[in-house]
């Protein structure tokens, strides 16, 4: 098992901002978009390496508050009257990672008028802010149904009548600037966007280290869970279970780490589910639990496309298999299953059926105990994983509760909104 793992921060921040838009067409590359322009914008304007960055990841992620499929495409389509909620709330989740603080405050501002601004364009944060709003607007300006070269000069027209109000004069210039050239707005809207950024964008040489991708998986499994009240710790309860189940199996801490990570990712793809399904709280009918299975096929090919993260993919992406193949979405059978799936397997499970839900209490230990069992003697699930969860459960019970009561609590902050 390797031990040093680090990661490229462009190819992770790229690859959970795409995993954020996956939902509707109407929201494809959203986000890739506005870090795009404003990235195009903030080298025009000749910023410091530092204010480059932290803007591009700003606008990368300037949607994080927002947890809805729903509320998403209602601030896309500028249906949204109080969109200072998700503003909040994006700073708050981003403001948990000491080095993106700077980013958490413009998003902060990525809503906020020029003419609301109540100070100097030379302000802290001001000029980027501006810089990711006006990049905002521009992309929520596109008809995706028609070609951008036929609609370009409507929109350049549109912004340069908000110059004084919405925006500052200074960015309104330097989007004219680089808006004269068409390489600019094919690229805007090129499916090869997300490779444009990658190999171009200001991180394709900055790798961060294990430590740093633990941090962004903890803020990511917070962004899944808290789009809906049913789930809002799931996925903590998970990375805590599977964790604690690594340590008593006997995995090398660095794979126990890995296995954090994997819970804490392993449901990413809910986030191209909409929580029409996602809080339903009858029985899903069969064309509603044929989408819900494309959540694992989506966490895996979101991870996957992060290098160094491979193992972390199959790990998190193969908690609905079963050793049989009878499981989705791949039907992989036992020998392609490794001790780490297989612990997430049980981790999953387990989860589900100990924790509290909203619309009911977690199933006491001998009801737990008793379903696990059933799919034990089926031989879905591994039986040595089983048998080290029976052994323990008080001990994953007790440090599955303490995770997921430390979510919960933040959690509610973030529901309560802004004070």
């Amino acid at each position: 098992m390797q031990r040093n793992i680090s990661v490229n921060l462009g190819n992770l921040v790229l690859s959970l901002s795409d995993a954020m838009d996956l939902a509707s067409p109407l929201l494809i590359q959203h986000q890739q978009r506005v870090a795009f322009s404003a990235w195009q914008m903030a080298k025009a304007a000749r910023l410091s390496t530092e204010k480059l960055e932290r803007t591009f990841i700003a606008a990368l992620l300037h949607d994080i508050g927002a947890f809805s499929l729903e509320e998403k495409i209602a601030l896309r389509n500028s249906e949204v009257e109080n969109t200072d909620e998700h503003c909040c709330r994006g700073e708050s989740l981003l403001g948990q990672i000491p080095w993106l603080k700077d980013s958490a405050k413009i998003i902060r501002h990525h809503h906020t008028q020029w003419r609301e601004w109540g100070g100097s364009i030379e302000d802290t944060f001001a000029f980027e802010s501006q810089l990711v709003a006006l990049a905002d607007y521009l992309e929520r300006l596109i008809q995706r149904d028609r070609y951008i070269l036929h609609q370009h000069e409507h929109i350049i027209q549109d912004i340069i009548s908000l110059s004084g109000s919405l925006f500052h004069p200074q960015v309104v210039d330097l989007f004219l600037f680089i808006s004269k050239s068409e390489e600019f707005w094919l690229d805007l809207v090129s499916p090869r966007l997300y490779a444009i950024l990658l190999n171009e964008g200001p991180f394709r040489k900055v790798e961060i280290s294990f430590s740093d991708i633990t941090v962004i998986s903890e803020l990511f499994r917070n962004i899944i869970d808290f789009r809906s009240r049913f789930t809002s710790t799931h996925s903590s309860g998970v990375a805590a279970s599977a964790s604690i189940l690594a340590r008593i199996f006997g995995l090398m801490e660095t794979e126990i780490s890995l296995m954090e990570v994997a819970g804490n990712l392993h449901d990413l793809g809910k986030l191209a589910i909409p929580n029409s399904i996602l809080d339903k709280p009858g029985k899903l009918t069969k064309e509603e639990m044929a989408i819900i299975k494309s959540h694992t096929y989506y966490t895996y090919f979101i991870i996957n496309t992060i290098g160094g993260l491979q193992q972390i993919a199959e790990w998190a992406a193969y908690h609905h298999e079963r050793l049989d193949g009878s499981g989705y979405p791949f039907h992989c059978k036992a020998g392609e299953l490794s001790t780490g799936a297989r612990i997430l397997m049980v981790a999953d499970m387990f989860t589900a059926l100990a924790e509290d839900r909203p619309y009911r209490k977690g199933m006491s230990r001998d009801e737990v105990m008793n379903i696990i069992k059933q799919f034990s003697d089926r031989q879905l699930l591994d039986r040595r994983i089983i048998s080290l969860l029976f052994e323990n459960y008080e001990e994953v019970k007790s440090h599955m509760t303490l995770k997921q009561a430390e979510t919960r609590d933040f959690y509610e902050r973030q529901s309560a909104g802004p004070a």
